[in-house]
């Protein structure tokens, strides 16, 4: 009886459909990998490849990530504006398809600068270009022409260089710090997992609604906090934060260098000294990059120094909350300088 039992159990398993495997995702850093765990939720953990506290810019591959690159299913990643160093890699490895987040459509896109002070452009806003997904083998070169983050090294003080003629015109690809656009790709990262998994398309949407109610809430909270100090001005590392800024109506005075490795010009020093002793409430720093010049330029003005923001979130540990966590670190650091007595 047992051997008969046994046969038939076996010949159901042999007769049933296999199951859909769930995708093994790879993601480039803490907003991204938040936004993919949301919509994986129970189903599988994405793999995040910038190790805490790495340059977003510019990093380097250890041989067991381009492995996973390479057996990945898809990766998520915010395009070649933002990182370089892994379109290289997938142009080398990757095997599966790939979702750039910055080319989803109805993505909201600036040009650097919009929003601050001191800077002037005519140029218009961009349009998301409206692929959801790429085949690596498919495509046939890409126009970093906007924006060439390639020579942003991670260095830790930037105080010591020559300007290195960076050209940080174009658009502006730090596109998650505005909450709409990640809205946006809670969609597009649940329907590109759905077409890998059918078999949890369900599941991948109902927890991508699930995360855009997460985020409107967390919208809703930041644009509360940052209400009060809206018509107070401020200055920062670097031209990062627009996306924010123009979301939430804050006011950027300036910033103290142009990229993550573009030193900044004794002329523009000049004026920037000259800005905050005009009445620039707060001063920040920047995670991974070296507060000299912010120093500097605060106690030569007599201006109060913030603590260090974070826009790529090289702070924080991988999770699923990482993408509001991104979004909630910067305006609780911003208000905790500019509401101090």
């Amino acid at each position: 009886m047992r051997y008969i039992i046994s046969a038939a159990l076996a010949s159901t398993a042999l007769c049933a459909p296999a199951l859909a495997e769930v995708p093994r995702v790879v993601t480039d850093m803490t907003p991204t990998y938040g936004l993919v765990a949301t919509v994986m939720g129970d189903l599988g953990q994405p793999e995040r490849l910038l190790d805490q506290g790495a340059n977003a810019h510019d990093f380097q591959l250890r041989p067991s990530q381009a492995a996973a690159l390479s057996d990945a299913g898809l990766v998520v990643w915010m395009g070649p504006q933002m990182s370089p160093w892994l379109d290289r890699a997938l142009d080398g490895v990757a095997n599966g398809q790939q979702l750039r987040l910055l080319e989803v459509a109805g993505t909201h896109l600036q040009p650097f600068g919009e929003g601050h002070e001191d800077h002037d452009h005519d140029h218009d806003h961009g349009a998301g270009a409206g692929h959801e997904s790429h085949d690596p083998a498919a495509e046939t070169g890409h126009d970093d022409a906007d924006h060439d983050h390639a020579g942003e090294a991670g260095h830790d003080d930037h105080d010591d260089h020559d300007a290195h003629g960076h050209d940080h015109s174009g658009t502006d690809p730090h596109a998650w710090l505005d909450p709409a656009n990640g809205a946006i790709w809670l969609e597009a990262i649940a329907a590109q997992l759905a077409a890998l998994d059918p078999e949890n398309a369900a599941t991948y949407a109902a927890n991508a609604a699930q995360g855009k109610e997460a985020i409107a809430a967390a919208d809703a909270r930041i644009a509360a906090q940052l209400a009060p100090v809206q018509d107070k001005p401020i200055v920062v590392f670097h031209d990062a934060y627009g996306y924010f800024a123009g979301h939430y109506g804050l006011t950027i005075a300036g910033s103290v260098s142009a990229g993550d490795a573009a030193a900044p010009g004794a002329a523009h020093l000049a004026e920037l000294r000259a800005r905050v002793g005009a009445g620039v409430a707060c001063l920040f720093p920047e995670a991974g990059h070296a507060p000299k010049t912010i120093e500097q330029i605060a106690e030569a003005a007599g201006a109060r120094q913030g603590g260090a923001l974070d826009p790529a979130g090289v702070t924080l540990p991988a999770s699923a909350d990482g993408y509001t966590a991104v979004l909630e670190g910067l305006a609780s650091t911003l208000t905790d300088c500019l509401t101090a007595p």
